[in-house]
């Protein structure tokens, strides 16, 4: 259950001080990162040599030879490009408890992570990584939005974290060490940073003061919205963008039973605090003249929105910012994974951040070829613009020329360094050799949207192939407003011919009819919101339930599609 006792994150975000003295950590981290980027070979050296010194007399090091590795070409030599399988058996001994397997310090925390699988992974996260790799670009991610906004830290309850969700009896690993996602963690007191609590953790929601399931994810979330309403929220935070898509669905949702909470002083049916009938009056008055209540109506002064920025989301997030409000602007989260970080966003632009060059050994690898244990690799100064790649890093917390399974698409080169944006996962869709990434699907459905002056909610794909039938992707498409026939048609035509120009190898399948033509299946508009909220209620933690573009499995796209025809 969670309860009343408030996490221990150091000085409170109520103290002055304490954020005078956050926003100096965020800047200097921050100035920090970007004199690095004045000498980027240097420091990724300087990387692969502290990793190497640290972790040599490792299990995992002596295993590879770490002594007699000098240089990132040495290491290519000595260690596979691998995936979590590939390390698995190691990062088991750990979680069992045995020492100096993939690093010379215990892992403190095993970080989730879902995957495309959805199968729960355990990352290590040793304090040095934590020290080294993980903090520095931690901070300098909310440089922009204290810089730009810095009302959003003058009370403890301007910030909205969706994903924060401390909880009071962990799972753990077979040795006993939390196995948890990074929202999970109190980083004040696992590695002593008491500044390293994010924006919002300080708010009347944060730790929820009734008793709830640690599972009820849905529950909770409620409960976090309805203390909110009662606030004047200046930003959310979500990073998983589906998480602040499913805000405004929630508050029309769940609008009366929080009116009603909110009148007479409950939360979730507990006594809470006195009766604010004067708010109650305001929040009915909103919703008799509005009709549908949008986040703006609730919290007029919102100034920002941090989340991820690419991917299915930027299909939504334009119209979805409406809903936050005309002047609100979208800040990236960074691109990163709970495997460890790639680039961090240190201004406003809107989808790229700039390599973490202090942080991990960085390699790329073209994201249309297959990764194999000797796949040839590409160094930062060697990335074009405009080209996607896998990602591939080494670090000082025990991954070694870890494939994490994310694409990256170069935007360019600033100050030294590639800027890049998440463009989706590696796992390819090749039914008849078209092999399909989420970024050529997701380029194809932009061109072919907007030549049309179509939008979408949302949107899902599958291959169907019926017994000696050809296959086709079938495509489930949530608009705002209903598509005319004739539009669809258009609209599957360009679809068709943009993703021949994505994927030469679905071009190759089309015109020799391997592939047949994509077809449509229109959805209601929130079906997608019905279905996070459906997994959600299941039992999986929000932070983890993503967009998902290729949903092959017929229970998952039955899910889907079932009762949400338009």
């Amino acid at each position: 259950m969670t309860t009343s006792e408030p996490p221990q994150y150091g000085l409170s975000w109520a103290d002055p001080e304490r954020v005078e003295r956050y926003r100096s950590r965020v800047f200097a981290e921050r100035a920090r990162l970007r004199a690095a980027f004045a000498d980027p070979a240097g420091h990724q050296q300087r990387v692969l040599e502290d990793l190497l010194a640290f972790n040599a007399d490792t299990a995992y090091g002596r295993a590879h030879g770490f002594a007699k590795v000098r240089t990132l070409d040495d290491l290519r030599k000595a260690v596979p490009v691998q995936g979590y399988d590939g390390l698995a058996p190691w990062i088991e001994r750990a979680a069992a408890g045995e020492d100096n397997v993939l690093t010379a310090d215990r892992p403190a925390v095993f970080f989730t992570s879902s995957g495309s699988t959805g199968a729960h992974k355990k990352i290590p996260v040793t304090p040095q990584f934590m020290r080294t790799t993980f903090f520095p670009f931690y901070y300098a991610a909310w440089a922009p939005l204290v810089e730009h906004f810095p009302d959003v830290l003058n009370r403890p309850d301007a910030v909205l974290n969706l994903k924060h969700d401390p909880i009071a009896a962990p799972p753990t690993t077979a040795s006993g060490k939390p196995h948890v996602g990074a929202s999970q963690v109190d980083f004040g007191a696992k590695f002593g940073e008491p500044l390293s609590a994010e924006p919002g953790t300080g708010a009347p929601w944060a730790t929820l003061p009734v008793p709830v399931a640690a599972d009820a994810h849905l529950d909770k979330m409620y409960l976090r919205l309805r203390l909110a309403v009662e606030s004047d929220v200046r930003c959310v935070i979500g990073i998983n963008p589906a998480m602040v898509a499913a805000l405004p669905h929630q508050l029309n949702q769940w609008w009366e039973r929080i009116v009603q909470e909110v009148r007479d002083g409950t939360l979730g049916g507990h006594p809470h605090r006195s009766p604010n009938p004067e708010r109650a009056r305001e929040l009915d008055r909103l919703a008799a003249h509005f009709g549908r209540v949008r986040p703006a109506h609730i919290w007029p002064r919102m100034r920002a929105l941090f989340c991820w920025t690419t991917g299915l989301a930027s299909l939504y997030l334009p119209r979805l910012r409406e809903e936050f409000g005309p002047g609100v602007t979208l800040l990236p989260a960074p691109v990163a994974a709970s495997e460890g970080p790639t680039g961090v966003a240190l201004d406003r632009h809107p989808t790229a951040g700039s390599l973490v060059v202090t942080a991990s050994v960085y390699e790329f690898a073209d994201a249309d070829t297959d990764l194999t244990p000797d796949t040839p690799t590409l160094q930062p100064h060697e990335l074009e613009p405009g080209r996607d790649y896998h990602t591939v890093f080494s670090h000082i917390g025990g991954l070694y020329r870890y494939a994490v399974g994310d694409v990256v698409r170069a935007v360019d080169h600033g100050d030294g360094v590639p800027r890049l944006e998440y463009t989706g996962r590696s796992t390819l869709s090749n039914a008849a050799g078209e092999r399909l990434r989420d970024a050529h699907v997701l380029r194809a459905l932009t061109t072919a949207l907007a030549a049309g002056g179509l939008e979408l909610r949302n949107a899902a794909c599958r291959v169907t192939s019926a017994q000696h039938a050809t296959p086709t992707y079938q495509f489930a498409l949530a608009s705002p407003t209903p598509w005319s026939g004739e539009e669809t048609d258009a609209f599957l035509t360009r679809l068709d011919h943009a993703l021949a120009q994505e994927s030469p190898g679905y071009g190759h399948a089309r015109t020799q009819r391997r592939l047949g033509s994509p077809t449509a299946l229109h959805l209601h508009p929130d079906a997608f919101l019905h279905d996070w909220h459906t997994t959600v209620a299941g039992g999986i933690r929000p932070t983890q339930v993503k967009d998902r573009l290729f949903r092959q499995d017929p229970a998952q796209w039955q899910r889907l599609t079932d009762g949400n025809g338009s």
